[in-house]
């Protein structure tokens, strides 16, 4: 894969804690990833962005589809299990990977998420170097090893 390709990739995070964003767009720098993020702070920001990459011009700077979504589901306004039903719902959507990346450990989340379309389910790690390593095995798998669908 070339390089050019890779670092037009977009990885669309929704999350509406500040920290927890501050602390992922660390992890995600210091694991080495190269593409682009965008981060969005509720269910609602997920979909408009959603909305809005769908209806723009793929070389748009500000709206450009994921390759992959990383959600929280607890947010306020649209929480990520609404957010994801939205998503797998939609025929243009549906294809974006989408992980949970949450703070719960609930077997009811877990099975919820994956009924209703999560590609997987990851635990938020309390530990930054955890967090790191996460990142850069999110990294590996998603925009190194797997086969991910075309933006637009």
């Amino acid at each position: 894969m070339t390089e050019e390709l890779k670092k037009s990739r977009l990885l669309l995070i929704a999350d509406d804690d500040a920290d927890d964003r501050f602390l992922i767009r660390q992890a995600l720098h210091d694991g080495g990833f190269k593409n682009s993020t965008q981060f969005v702070s509720d269910g609602e920001d997920l979909i408009y962005f959603l909305n809005k990459a769908k209806d723009v011009d793929s070389n748009s700077d500000d709206f450009s589809m994921p390759s992959l979504i990383l959600l929280d589901l607890n947010m306020p306004r649209l929480n990520g299990r609404e957010a994801l039903k939205v998503i797998k719902n939609d025929e243009s959507l549906k294809k974006i990977p989408v992980v949970i990346l949450t703070t719960s450990k609930n077997a009811e989340d877990v099975a919820g998420s994956y009924k209703d379309g999560a590609s997987s389910f990851l635990t938020k790690p309390l530990d930054y170097k955890q967090l790191v390593a996460l990142m850069t095995t999110l990294n590996s798998y998603w925009f190194e090893g797997a086969s991910l669908p075309k933006a637009n």
